[in-house]
């Protein structure tokens, strides 16, 4: 009895031993609802999204062996690595490509949690982290993009700094630059200086090779701790007899190790076939026409150019606020966490936000190419006009009456916030899509 109750005792500590050492099972709670491994429950994003960070460090790490982060040497030493370096060419590709879906997956990822309603209670704090990850992303991918030290990499950068810049069409407009300019102050703490150059480089290197990853991975690791502490992915919660749990080891082991290695094959895949562009190298006398900001800033780049201040900065803002503002707006219906749009009706109210404020935002873009402001170009009054009665700010406040009005008609906050995400996602995405493909030299508009 005695060496049974020991043996017993012995299998006991080893299991808990063997737990406790479990990296898989710390960041998984150790049973999981079957729900939770099926592919409509989340798509593998967040799995893709670790795979690609992981991805991201890796190839980092050996390009950055044969880097140098110099004016005079960083375009040489990318040109050393895509001909001379051993499989160089194929590691800088992979590195691209990945970075840029890592963005990509990063929205689909916000999209799926905002239409799952994966925000009530006590994952309300994870929302805030979610969002925050997306801004680590989107500054990561813009760090690395000047590396190259090439055409592309200078004049997209330079976009980017004059948009941090936008503040000033505002402090302009009432004459108070030299005393207050926080657009000036915004554009040096980005340049570490006036203009794209060395301490900018050192200053893009250093947060794209340390600063921002580091925060990356700590915010990942409490992200992944927060979903374990809400009990897993949000679902629908059924009667006891439906709540089957399954081990997490190797379960969702297996399944996660499936998707990594299918990004894995896709990326190889990328890197053989499609090639990192590389202009020639960065003059500053030779301005890119048109100079273009990577395709995810080019929706701001688009409403910047109606409206520096509206596009660069309180556009943007009113986004972020809003984004961060859900959970604590939408507080009503918990019951929906885990529903794919709320069920019919949201899903109802998501094409109808697509279809009425993606007609709304393409109709106002048409409408300015034909009719200007009747007043003197340059004039106070113009430049007021047109930060106030443009493309951009007209679609936005489309999309807030749009809103208004589905509160009104259905009293659902749910249902609202959905109508004015999607509002918005539409908007960004037409403004996106016209930046990167309808505008030309001078940045006028093409077919």
């Amino acid at each position: 009895m005695d060496q049974q109750k020991t043996t017993g005792d012995v299998t006991v500590r080893e299991r808990i031993k063997n737990v406790s050492q479990n990296f898989f099972l710390h960041i998984h709670a150790p049973r999981i609802h079957q729900d939770s491994l099926t592919p409509q429950a989340t798509w593998g994003l967040g799995v893709i999204l670790a795979s690609l960070f992981f991805t991201q460090l890796i190839t980092g790490m050996l390009l950055m062996i044969h880097y140098t982060p110099s004016v005079e040497s960083a375009y040489y030493s990318v040109k050393e690595i895509i001909f001379y370096v051993p499989g160089g060419r194929v590691l800088r590709n992979i590195h691209r490509w990945s970075a840029h879906a890592m963005v990509f997956v990063t929205f689909l990822h916000l999209f799926r949690t905002f239409y799952k309603g994966a925000y009530y209670g006590t994952r309300r704090t994870n929302w805030v982290i979610g969002v925050v990850m997306l801004l680590v992303v989107m500054m990561m991918s813009f760090s690395g993009y000047l590396l190259p030290w090439d055409q592309l990499a200078y004049w997209a950068v330079t976009i980017g700094a004059n948009i941090a810049a936008s503040f000033r069409e505002l402090t302009d407009l009432i004459g108070i630059t030299g005393l207050f300019d926080p657009g000036g102050l915004f554009k040096r703490i980005l340049l570490g200086g006036q203009e794209v150059g060395q301490a900018t480089l050192t200053r893009f290197f250093t947060l794209h090779v340390i600063i921002l990853p580091v925060t990356l991975l700590i915010l990942i690791g409490y992200h992944f701790w927060r979903i374990r502490k809400a009990g897993g992915l949000a679902r629908v919660v059924r009667s006891d007899e439906d709540q089957k749990e399954i081990p997490a080891w190797p379960t969702a082991l297996w399944a996660e190790l499936s998707i990594f290695l299918l990004v894995a094959a896709t990326l190889l895949i990328l890197g053989l076939l499609l090639d990192a562009p590389l202009k020639i190298l960065a003059n500053t006398n030779l301005p890119e026409n048109p100079a273009k900001s990577p395709w995810y800033l080019l929706g701001i780049q688009e409403v910047v150019s109606y409206s520096a201040f509206m596009g660069g900065f309180i556009i943007p803002l009113l986004f972020l606020g809003f984004l961060f503002y859900i959970p604590w707006f939408d507080r009503e219906e918990e019951e929906s966490s885990g529903v794919w749009f709320s069920g019919k009706a949201g899903l109802k109210i998501t094409w109808l936000s697509m279809l009425l404020c993606g007609s709304v935002t393409i109709f106002l873009v048409t409408l300015s190419l034909f009719i200007t402001i009747p007043v003197k170009p340059g004039s106070d009054l113009s430049v007021l006009l047109s930060m106030l009665v443009n493309p951009g700010t007209l679609s936005v406040t489309g999309y807030f009456i749009w809103a208004w009005i589905v509160s009104r008609f259905t009293s659902s906050r749910r249902i609202t916030v959905i109508a004015l995400f999607t509002g918005f996602m539409t908007g960004w995405t037409i403004f996106m899509i016209i930046g990167i493909w309808f505008r030309g030299e001078n940045w006028h508009f093409i077919l």
